[in-house]
């Protein structure tokens, strides 16, 4: 690779990982490390025709270039030429030839420049069979096999289902080209509010440490491996660092009004332990998840030593001390996406999260981070900052102690290159890529892993399953207005919760309750605004409680005094929402079940619910003869419950509060401190509780 006659110590195949890694990196320029040491913004393939993920060819949009979709962009070439990233994130891609090819074009390009240092192409979860990716990135568009969302894992109460999911996908992910998987997240999510409360493994942390080493050893692990590492491993990026479930009243550090990170219960050390207990303890070979991402939040109150509320990132405190000393992880830390740049001049906007780091430099921002641990910057392509750190350094302790700290980070990045194989070979072969990704047997595993996670809640008179043939009324959803995942607003709009042609394999669709034999009717959990700019222009603070009920709720029991707040955007530190008022997005769907209830009369209402967030019931429970509840799964997975192809095994993975007062006197960080729904059978909707058709099952 470095063209010298002879086989160099990085080049020889034969050396320790280590070895080779720390080879490499003394002959880097530190320009090139500060390349390795950025993770490339979101990557579409093709790119997107509109909004930020976009890209061209010879300044021309793909549809007008007439190239092939696997073809790199200008700004790929760019960012790997002058800023020398080596880390790429894809999301969207066609196929999995076109993810092979573009694989195939990025390693050629790698390959062709000095020292030959092969591409790690990374992905968010992108196997989630539900297709909403409404909350973070989960995008797939690359035929792979589905399955459920996080806590729907936690719904099956096995262990083993993780870990064939992680095999299987470890596979698919290799097979387009992908060498991390930045997750699983191990967030315990004892925040019932939070929006990425779907995604975690649950609140429970016994059965969390299970299901994470079982992830991670199924992701990292090639079989017949001497150390576990080879060509079907998986870099694993546990995340978020120290736990991010504890958002003050639910909210979310993607945004400044949801910055802060609560601990009214004292209660941090065990959302530390999904970590320390099970991420960093493997039972595998490859012993410890490769990588950590701390979240964005500001950590209130969590560092003794120095008293500062920062982003962990640039927290001493939670990287340096606890993280890298206490705990002794040797991996790489890269930070989350988008936490280095100035920030925007408004609170409601999706921009930079430097959280209580506004004064300083990008440059100033990076070497904090750096020094204390941090080896990566998530969604950063440019490496201007980077070096303004290394000079900062060079400044403070010198250009030898910074020349050192810089190859360390170099070192843990190589080493995850080099553990997987491509330096040997990063090339794919397109047509096996096709065979293996999707392929019926993984597909198969999905679809049974969907079917195990679905829950039944309540079956008066055994009304399930129903028979199949039967005349079925579905009502539209009618959806208000509301904020997306990246505060763009989407209009109001109505939209049909099935097709008619999953509908057709079990009945026939009509078209009124009235004709119809059963209702059955598909709901989400209830979803709203957590910041009003209206309330800002009105002389309010602009924070609204998150409501986890259909009707308006408002917040007369909520603190009355935040326990965290303080931006430089505003003049106030309360954010308290105490007797404001909110409503759900979604409000239709209540009043779907009760309008269904009064039309049928005492023909059966089946309510299908997809469990974003724990959600208060009571508003329906008694007007359903059926309540099936599903964690990111297809709506085929949910028939098939309903209809009887299989009989169910989900247990409830978390807890369905009773009304929000509970939820308003809950602490952020505990776990099970909820008054639960009792249906009117007398069974409480509480973690562990599910039904098959013959009744409770027993735990």
């Amino acid at each position: 690779m470095e063209k010298t006659g002879e086989l160099l110590p990085y080049e020889d195949w034969r050396l320790p990982v280590e070895e080779r890694a720390a080879d490499l990196a003394s002959r880097l320029t530190t320009e090139e490390i500060a390349g390795l040491m950025l993770y490339s913004p979101h990557q579409a393939v093709p790119p997107m025709a509109f909004g930020p993920f976009g890209g061209t060819y010879n300044g021309q949009k793909y549809a007008e270039a007439n190239i092939p979709a696997y073809t790199l962009t200008d700004q790929q070439k760019e960012f790997m030429n002058k800023e020398h990233i080596r880390h790429v994130l894809m999301i969207t891609v066609e196929d999995a030839k076109t993810a092979a090819k573009w694989n195939n074009e990025l390693q050629k390009l790698a390959e062709s420049m000095p020292h030959g240092i092969p591409v790690n192409i990374s992905s968010d979860p992108r196997n989630g069979a539900r297709g909403s990716g409404s909350v973070e990135f989960k995008t797939a568009g690359s035929d792979v096999s589905k399955w459920p969302e996080g806590v729907g894992f936690a719904a099956c109460f096995d262990p083993e289902v993780v870990r064939r999911f992680a095999e299987d996908a470890s596979k698919e992910y290799r097979a387009l080209g992908i060498t991390t998987a930045l997750g699983p997240q191990i967030d315990l999510c004892t925040e019932p509010r939070w929006m990425r409360f779907v995604d975690t493994l649950g609140e429970n942390l016994e059965m969390t440490k299970k299901m994470v080493k079982a992830y991670c050893d199924g992701m990292q692990t090639t079989k017949n491996s001497e150390n576990g590492w080879g060509y079907d491993s998986v870099n694993t990026m546990v995340k978020h660092w120290p736990g991010g479930g504890t958002g003050e009243a639910g909210r979310d550090a993607h945004y400044a009004y949801g910055k802060y990170a609560v601990y009214p219960g004292n209660n941090s050390e065990e959302h530390r332990k999904p970590f320390t207990e099970a991420a960093f303890k493997l039972d595998g070979p490859t012993e410890s998840a490769s990588a950590v991402m701390p979240y964005y939040t500001v950590s209130w109150g969590l560092d003794t030593k120095n008293g500062k509320n920062v982003g962990n990132s640039y927290s001493e405190y939670l990287i340096k001390d606890l993280l890298r000393e206490k705990y002794g992880f040797k991996g790489v830390v890269c930070t989350d996406w988008g936490i280095t740049q100035d920030p925007a001049p408004i609170m409601d906007t999706f921009a930079s999260r430097c959280f209580n780091m506004e004064n300083m430099t990008e440059g100033e921002r990076c070497f904090v981070a750096i020094m204390n641990g941090v080896d990566q910057f998530g969604g950063n392509a440019e490496i201007a900052p980077i070096m303004e750190a290394y000079q900062i350094g060079c400044e403070k302790v010198g250009e030898e102690a910074m020349r050192a700290r810089m190859e360390r980070s170099a070192a843990r990045l190589l080493k995850n290159i080099f553990r997987c194989g491509l330096f040997e070979n990063p090339y794919l072969d397109p047509e096996e890529s096709a065979k293996i990704v999707g392929n019926a047997e993984f597909c198969a595993h999905g679809y049974d892993a969907q079917r195990k996670s679905v829950v039944l809640l309540k079956n008066r008179n055994h009304c399930l399953p129903l028979q199949k043939g039967l005349k079925i009324y579905v009502p539209q959803r009618k959806l208000r207005t509301m904020k997306g995942f990246m505060r763009n607003d989407i209009p109001a709009h109505t939209e049909d919760p099935v097709t008619d042609e999953v509908i057709s394999k079990y009945g026939v669709r009509v078209h009124t309750p009235e004709e119809a034999d059963v209702a059955l009717v598909f709901v989400e959990s209830p979803a709203c605004n957590a910041y009003s700019t209206e309330d800002v222009a009105n002389g309010g603070n602009g924070y609204l409680p998150i409501t986890l009920q259909y009707r308006p709720y408002t917040a007369v029991n909520a603190r009355e005094v935040s326990i965290a707040g303080g931006d430089f955007r505003e003049d106030f530190t309360n954010r308290s929402y105490r007797g404001k008022t909110n409503i759900a997005y979604n409000e239709c769907d209540l009043d779907n079940i009760l309008n269904c209830r009064k039309a049928m009369g005492d023909k059966p209402v089946i309510v299908c619910a997809a469990i974003n967030n724990p959600m208060v019931m009571h508003e329906f429970e008694r007007e359903a003869d059926g309540i099936v509840v599903e964690f990111g799964v297809s709506r085929a997975a949910v028939l098939d419950v309903v209809f009887g192809d299989y009989d169910p095994t989900g247990r409830l993975p978390v807890q369905m509060p009773k009304d929000m007062d509970t939820v308003e006197k809950h602490c952020e960080d505990v776990p099970f401190d909820l008054e639960v729904h009792v249906d009117e059978f007398g069974h409480a909707y509480d973690y562990g509780f599910g039904m098959n058709y013959e009744g409770v099952i027993e735990k």
